[in-house]
């Protein structure tokens, strides 16, 4: 581990002297590559450092110990080496999370995908919640969000809706919400107050750069035509609505929120990326979760991962067996708690592969 941290350090160290290089100053591209490779280090970097600090004092401490016969002197070099001895072990811990790979789509955007599923209207009023519940918990991060479509339905909620959550680390926080999601409670059309079931599934999909995967012109199908629905004045005035057929895949994406064609097609682009680089992503990685099914999941859409009890105000999580009694808070966006143990529990499962494979 210790050899692997100085690798780390040493390439530290070389991109400092690059990012000082006039020909790497004068080059955008490569200034934002290694700027971004130097900030995706800085904390591990400064982290072995303290690490090293905390090894350089007891050395020196336990050498002075010999050298003096000074009572309180004495005392102070055994505290000293006291205090850095309690520290080493949560560092320690700390370095080893901090090597573990980390996942290269986490620190991109977000697009999300709700559907109302088994249950009928309750299922689209549900997905409505789960909406409203990422869209809150986003704001609170300080991340901004866009609906790119929405099928509303007739009782409230959706049928359907896709929307770009936008901000630093949105994919690492939310990658966890994939999956379907089940909801029980008293639906407020049910005049016996009986409790029903209901689902919906939510898609997470790491916004992806146009670079990251092939999609030619001629493999794509353009409509444009009239919005509908709910939107304000421009809807069935112009042809402001665009659908986008990918031919090869079959893969189908409409936008017609904002009243440019434009801006429409900017977002119908950025879902069709999306999904296309998640088909591929899920190909890839269909034999591996097949042979590994990690503590929290394989990321299956139809993998049933988290039910909402209405009348305990009760979640549970039922990948790593959480169950948490506030309901309302996490309906509302608190999403920190549940986020927070399905990191570490991935983190966890991580660090007992590294170390089965002797790193």
């Amino acid at each position: 581990m210790f050899d692997q941290l100085e690798i780390i350090e040493n390439r530290y160290e070389q991109l400092n002297e690059l990012l000082s290089d006039p020909d790497v100053v004068s080059d955008p591209a490569k200034l934002r590559e290694y700027s971004k490779e130097q900030s995706d280090l800085q904390e591990t970097v400064d982290t072995f450092r303290e690490y090293k600090q905390h090894k350089e004092t007891i050395a020196e401490s336990r050498e002075m110990l010999g050298e003096t016969d000074d009572k309180e002197m004495i005392d102070m070099l055994k505290e000293e080496i006291k205090m850095s001895e309690k520290e080493l072990p949560e560092l320690e811990e700390k370095l080893k999370v901090l090597l573990i790979p980390k996942d290269p789509n986490d620190d991109k955007n977000v697009i999300m995908e709700i559907r109302g599923a088994a249950g009928g209207d309750e299922a689209q009023i549900f997905a409505g919640d789960l909406f409203r519940m990422y869209s809150r918990f986003a704001e609170d991060m300080g991340w901004r969000t866009e609906v790119v479509e929405a099928s509303a339905s007739d009782h409230g909620g959706y049928k359907e809706i896709s929307f770009l959550i936008q901000g630093n680390g949105a994919f690492s926080k939310l990658k966890f919400e994939n999956g379907a999601h089940r909801v029980q409670r008293v639906p407020e059309t049910e005049s016996g107050g009986r409790i029903h079931t209901s689902t919906a599934t939510v898609a997470v999909l790491p916004e992806v750069e146009d670079v990251e995967i092939d999609i030619r012109n001629e493999d794509l199908k353009i409509d444009t035509y009239r919005s509908s629905g709910a939107g304000g004045q421009h809807v069935n005035t112009t042809d402001s609505a665009v659908r986008i057929t990918h031919l090869p895949t079959g893969v189908v994406v409409t936008s017609q929120d904002e009243k440019s064609q434009i801006k429409n097609r900017e977002r119908a682009m950025k879902v069709l990326n999306a999904r296309i680089y998640d088909m591929m992503e899920q190909e890839a990685h269909a034999e591996y979760a097949e042979k590994r099914k990690t503590a929290v999941g394989t990321g299956d859409r139809s993998e049933r991962i988290r039910t909402y009890n209405y009348p305990q105000n009760r979640v549970t999580d039922h990948r790593i067996g959480l169950t948490i009694q506030k309901l309302d808070q996490i309906i509302s966006g608190s999403l920190e708690d549940i986020i927070n143990a399905l990191t570490i529990e991935e983190q966890t499962s991580k660090l007992e592969e590294l170390n089965n494979a002797g790193l």
